[in-house]
């Protein structure tokens, strides 16, 4: 996965912290960070085409959520960043060389399924969990963390 993936899960989170009623330019989010504003904003672009955050233009303008983080999961981000395409391509490499003329027609890569089961596990993980959990396990766990960020986010 691409840091944009990270970036935007985290810019989500800030985007809940600060609230609905404020919109945060894509320069403040990676301001906040310390990333490249112009990527940062590439991975919100991404994230506004699929309905995870909406941006309006203008003084005071920025990104907003477009959805509750509890309607929002981590396969969401992911594929709003990464795409939908399968992270791995069987080419079937077993049929090239001195050993491709035996395996039998019709035999299945076990590569391949072995690594389609793994996506799989990794697509349904992702997919059971939403950015609201993630912000309760944050809040609990480090209280100071949405202060801080509020706070940040509130004088600049």
């Amino acid at each position: 996965m691409s840091e944009g993936v990270e970036w935007a899960l985290h810019s989500c989170l800030n985007l809940a912290w600060v609230g609905p009623e404020r919109a945060v330019t894509s320069t403040r989010l990676a301001e906040y960070y310390q990333l490249p504003a112009a990527y940062m904003n590439k991975q919100l672009q991404a994230l506004a085409r699929a309905g995870i955050v909406y941006s309006t233009p203008g003084p005071g303008g920025g990104f907003r959520l477009a959805r509750a983080l509890d309607e929002i999961t981590l396969m969401d981000v992911v594929s709003a960043i990464e795409g939908r395409d399968e992270a791995f391509r069987c080419t079937e490499i077993r049929q090239r060389g001195p050993g491709a003329a035996r395996g039998a027609p019709g035999d299945l890569c076990q590569i391949d399924l072995a690594m389609r089961r793994a996506e799989l596990a990794w697509r349904r993980e992702l997919g059971a969990q939403t950015l609201g959990e993630v912000k309760a396990s944050v809040e609990r766990g480090t209280p100071e963390v949405p202060v801080r960020i509020r706070s940040w986010f509130a004088a600049h």
